[in-house]
């Protein structure tokens, strides 16, 4: 019998034009695409193609000029819809950590938590240490965030954001702010969460992390999705003229 699919995030031909008084950027032009439960989903392709726009509408964070995102079943493009409730279960992770400088790590975890009534300061405060314990900070909860490293920050940013209890993460290039020798870090926490069966969406530049833990990779060129597959697929046997000369240049 074919398994029932679990669709957590659905995507119907999504469009997103950028204008000023100088001229229009389609940024994304008619994508569509499904994102299972429990699935790691890779974003790649070249600069100003399109990848952030799209991991930014998932939450609305950029608005569609048209199409449809579905979010666990509900339109997030619907007037009627509380988007922030839905985005409640959604963590995002940036490029630049976001963190507040003037909070310790450890407040800037409790924060959202506690002011949305999710829990107590106290049952706050001893998630954020477990939490915090998993990616080896325990020891920089009251240390504010200009103490830490490039790396120790978007460990903090991963924490925060799994302090809400999402049920799907999005990752805006999250290594790619960082010195490289911090890369590894954030890459072994991501690792993990994929393996704890976390739903996540990946826009990177980290090939070998797209080829080790996604169990399926986009490439993006021109605002759409020009192939896809496995990694295995698209890495070793890519069928788009674009995808192998993309690939010719950042596969070493």
């Amino acid at each position: 019998m074919e398994q029932q699919k679990d669709t957590i995030i659905k995507v119907q031909d999504l469009h997103v034009t950028f204008s000023d008084p100088s001229r229009t950027v389609k940024a994304i032009v008619g994508l569509s695409t499904e994102i299972e439960r429990g699935e790691v989903v890779v974003v790649i392709g070249p600069s100003g193609c399109g990848k952030s726009t799209f991991l930014r509408t998932l939450n609305l964070l950029e608005t569609p000029t048209s199409g449809k995102i579905f979010f666990e079943g509900a339109d997030l493009t619907d007037e009627k819809c509380d988007v922030n409730l839905h985005r409640q279960k959604i963590g995002m992770v940036f490029q630049h950590f976001n963190l507040f400088p003037n909070m310790t790590i450890k407040k800037n975890m409790t924060l959202a938590p506690v002011q949305l009534k999710k829990c107590t300061q106290a049952e706050a405060d001893k998630k954020a240490m477990e939490l915090l314990v998993r990616v080896g900070l325990d020891d920089r909860a009251e240390a504010y965030p200009q103490q830490l490293s490039g790396g120790q920050k978007q460990r903090v940013a991963i924490t925060r954001a799994l302090m809400m209890e999402p049920d799907v993460m999005l990752f805006d290039e999250p290594t790619s702010a960082l010195d490289p020798e911090m890369v590894g870090e954030v890459l072994d926490v991501m690792k993990e969460l994929a393996a704890a069966g976390m739903t996540m969406v990946v826009v990177t530049h980290e090939m070998g992390f797209a080829r080790e833990v996604a169990d399926r990779v986009l490439f993006m060129s021109e605002g759409n999705i020009t192939e896809e597959g496995t990694p295995d697929e698209l890495f070793e046997n890519p069928k788009n003229q674009r995808t192998k000369d993309f690939l010719g240049k950042v596969l070493h």
